[in-house]
């Protein structure tokens, strides 16, 4: 098999990888998915016969060729932060899209070589692939401070009939199923056992029946918006980064998010969201008393208003150097006061692009984090819901924090108080106008569909939008990317505990374990079948 080898091998596991990357939104590309089923073929063509001598170190080999194509289509955007201040910090963006791809690629190299050091054969070596897959996607979703941007359970556009699954499974769970399916066409290399074939795509096809079955279901019978519902108005000012924290500009970027803010509506708002780190300036310093910008923020709004608002913080350190914190501050205006109501700090920071792992170190061979702060950002205490007075219990997810399945649920578990809903600010400027925001809004509906909850996504350039509990955004409340205004809407409503935020990954260790069950049974029967004599 020439295409199993050489040059021809290498090109066909680089292209499996780049074509199940395009099977993300917003590529969609229909086929993308069956990369897995090329992949899973690639590495089992090393142990055959005419395989290579190697064939552990090969199926690493291939299986991290195949995740360099898969993360250089998913985070090519890693670039874009670079770019923003490109005199000072350009010069990082090729080796932060070759450390990045080839770094998360290191996971499939893992997972290959475990795969094909347990020598499953016949079909059943496609749910052990799935298991080795899933786990070390789990993984990477967990180690160094996790990263699960684009998990292969993903791949289906947030609020279709498939991404339904992720209300019983999880991300994770939906990630051993789709890669199952996917990989499921790989049995038709095999020779000789045609009924074994037939069965085992018969088996995928009803599986993915079953997907949108239940997906179909699931959302024929949700949960109808009730009247009365309190009015959310998200505010989208559409400010270019590069202009953002230049020190001229700070009136100009205020009096843009008020002037959006105040802007007649049917309904008075109950709720305003600005989105993270909406203003390039610590907010402490703004409402200082005697700063305009205080007096300015209180006529905003009013009475009965809040205003959720994404910000930087300063507060004084234990040895009394100012800490600074990623925060959402919660404003009520009551008569002629402005009122701090709500504080929720960021927990989970952004390694490089909120503080610089190794800091003292990092920063004497020039690297620094990409904050325009003095010094890096703090994290706060671990995610837990807020409940400003007038609001709905609400669990804030600050930009990277949506990627991660399960927040909401721990926090809720550590409050002992379900939110009502989940807000995601997020300053998706970062990742330029290409494919990143649009694969975070696909990531960040996720959570709701796990969750059972409404998120509302406030970016200050796009894509803001109120997604529902079926992660699906809701008619008319979405602005797309470079669009400037703002997004009335009630806030839908939440449904039920699904199974996902009643129980989280056990059904996603339990697919994991019925590939390591497979895995183990066939090592222990294959003693027993070597050693038959043969007639």
């Amino acid at each position: 098999m020439i295409w199993s080898r050489g040059w021809p091998a290498r090109a066909l596991t680089l292209f499996a990888g780049i074509a199940a990357g395009l099977g993300h939104p917003p590529f969609g590309f229909i086929f993308g998915p069956l990369g897995y089923a090329l992949l899973l073929a690639l590495i089992d063509a090393e142990g055959a016969p005419d395989g290579p001598r190697r064939p552990l170190r090969q199926a690493f080999f291939r299986g991290w060729l195949a995740g360099v194509g898969y993360f250089a289509v998913s985070v090519w955007w890693i670039t874009e932060p670079f770019m923003v201040d490109a005199k000072e910090q350009g010069w990082m963006a090729p080796f932060a899209l070759v450390l990045m791809a080839g770094g998360l690629a290191l996971f499939w190299g893992l997972a290959s070589l475990l795969y094909r050091a347990l020598k499953v054969p016949g079909p059943a070596r496609v749910l052990v692939f799935a298991g080795c897959l899933a786990g070390f996607e789990w993984l990477r979703g967990h180690v160094f401070s996790g990263f699960p941007w684009d998990l292969p359970g993903e791949t289906w556009a947030a609020g279709t009939a498939p991404s339904q699954a992720a209300s019983l499974i999880g991300a994770y769970g939906l990630t051993w199923l789709t890669v199952a399916i996917a990989a499921a066409p790989a049995v038709l290399a095999d020779k000789g056992r045609a009924r074994a074939r037939i069965a085992t795509l018969a088996a995928a096809l009803a599986a993915l029946a079953g997907l949108y079955g239940y997906g179909a279901w699931r959302l024929e019978t949700a949960v109808k918006p009730a009247p009365g519902a309190p009015v959310i108005r998200v505010v989208q000012a559409n400010i270019d980064q590069k202009n953002k924290w230049k020190p001229e500009n700070l009136r100009m970027v205020f009096d843009t998010y008020v002037d959006l803010s105040t802007r007649k509506a049917a309904v008075q708002p109950a709720i305003v969201i600005w989105p993270e780190g909406a203003l390039p300036a610590v907010i402490d310093e703004l409402i200082a008393p005697g700063s305009p910008y205080g007096a300015a923020l209180r006529d905003t709004l009013n009475p009965g208003q809040t205003l959720l608002m994404g910000a930087n913080r300063a507060e004084a350190g234990p040895n009394g150097v100012a800490r600074y914190f990623n925060t959402l501050v919660a404003f009520r205006r009551e008569a002629q006061a402005l009122r701090v109501t709500g504080v929720y700090d960021k927990h989970h920071l952004v390694p490089f692009g909120e503080y610089m792992p190794a800091g003292e170190l990092a920063s004497k061979v020039g690297f620094r984090s990409l904050v325009h702060m003095p010094d890096d950002f703090t994290a706060g205490p671990p995610s837990q819901p807020i409940a400003p007075w007038g609001v709905p219990a609400v669990q804030v997810l600050i930009c990277y924090e949506a990627l991660f399945p399960g927040v909401t649920r721990a926090g809720a578990a550590r409050a002992g108080l379900r939110p009502a809903w989940i807000l995601n600010v997020s300053n998706d400027a970062w990742f330029g106008e290409g494919s990143g925001p649009l694969q975070h809004l696909n990531i960040a509906s996720y959570r709701a569909i796990e969750e059972g909850l409404p998120i509302v996504r406030a970016t200050p350039t796009g894509v803001s939008a109120v997604i529902d509990a079926y992660g699906r955004i809701v008619p008319g409340a979405r602005l797309g990317l470079g669009r400037l205004g703002v997004i009335d809407a009630p806030l839908p409503p939440a449904i039920e505990k699904t199974v996902f935020s009643r129980v989280g990954d056990l059904p996603f260790w339990g697919l994991v374990l019925l590939s390591g069950l497979i895995a183990l049974a066939y090592r222990v029967r294959r003693p027993q079948v070597e050693g038959r004599v043969q007639p």
